[in-house]
């Protein structure tokens, strides 16, 4: 097979801007896969460059398909792109051979190219690289992890938890090995989502359906939706997303939690955590832990209401 790859550099924003579009493979490309991956993890992630953007072809593109990738991403006016010949390999074990696995409390994630790890005590998850967000490499899904490892030590007791935005539904899967035979709900916007989850549930040998200790998948927009709210209220929701759209849901995130539930939120850097912080407290939760790994944060936000079972 000849395989040719473009790289474009380009923001966090407008990565999953291009991932997230509906349709985008045929009304832009036709049949090139789409990959996007973090260039720097400390860079400010509005940046062009901070992120980019792969495009694997099966044929050499022309210049109308490098100007209709780079019209994708607004950032990369006037860049200059130039096609890359791959060597005849399958460009998937390529795009994915530079994902160490990472650590994250009990949890070591990895793509199918790399290790599991055999330490005693620690949970692996093999989640390949693809359009679907959250293969636990960034900084935002590695601390949500590390805050949901934190929550189990300390004896918290979820019931019923959903995560919001599941992307690879890493987040959801580490929920359900923490809280075993708790309700447990994904959800996402993205179409794309909804057979990675299914495929990456199966490689990790996660239940699917709509029982205790199983997962329940939902492509859904927000939580306007029927079966999202059938399923509520959660003792945890989950949601590694950005700080805009976090703002925008505190009040549907708020409606529903359970009394004394929590939210664990990520997606927004330390400098947006006040913001965020300030609109979920007006729909009544309150501050109880705050997680920064460079320039990103994850926050543990508890629900006001009647005496919960679980600990503070």
């Amino acid at each position: 097979m000849d395989n040719w790859k473009v790289t474009i550099p380009c923001t966090l924003a407008e990565a999953q801007a291009v991932t997230e579009a509906e349709d985008i493979e045929e009304a832009a490309f036709g049949s090139p896969s789409l990959v996007a991956s973090e260039v720097d993890a400390y860079a400010d992630p509005q940046m062009p460059g901070s992120w980019a953007i792969h495009g694997y072809f099966t044929q050499k593109p022309d210049a109308r398909w490098i100007r209709r990738l780079r019209d994708l991403v607004p950032s990369a006016d006037g860049l200059r792109l130039k096609p890359e010949r791959l060597p005849e390999d399958d460009w998937v074990t390529m795009s994915q051979s530079g994902l160490e696995p990472i650590r994250a409390g009990r949890f070591c994630v990895h793509t199918p190219e790399m290790p599991a790890s055999t330490e005693a005590g620690i949970t692996n998850f093999c989640i390949p690289a693809s359009l679907a967000f959250g293969t636990g490499h960034h900084n935002t899904t590695r601390g949500c992890l590390m805050m949901l490892d934190a929550m189990k030590r300390r004896g918290h007791v979820v019931r019923s938890h959903i995560d919001i935005g599941t992307g690879t539904g890493l987040l959801a899967f580490a929920a359900m090995h923490l809280w075993p035979r708790s309700f447990a709900t994904a959800s996402d916007i993205d179409p794309v989502c909804g057979p990675a989850v299914v495929d990456n549930a199966e490689a990790n040998g996660v239940a699917l359906g709509q029982r205790p200790g199983a997962l329940a998948m939902f492509i859904a927009e927000g939580l306007d939706d029927a079966d999202l709210q059938r399923r509520a209220p959660y003792d945890l929701v989950i949601a590694n997303i950005l700080a805009g759209p976090l703002i925008e849901l505190a009040g549907d995130i708020a409606a529903v939690t359970a009394p004394q539930g929590q939210a664990v939120l990520s997606g927004l850097l330390g400098t947006q955590a006040d913001a965020v912080s300030r609109a979920y407290r007006m729909v009544g939760f309150r501050l109880a832990e705050r997680l920064d790994l460079g320039d990103w944060t994850v926050l543990r936000l508890r629900k006001r209401g009647a005496k919960w079972s679980g600990k503070a």
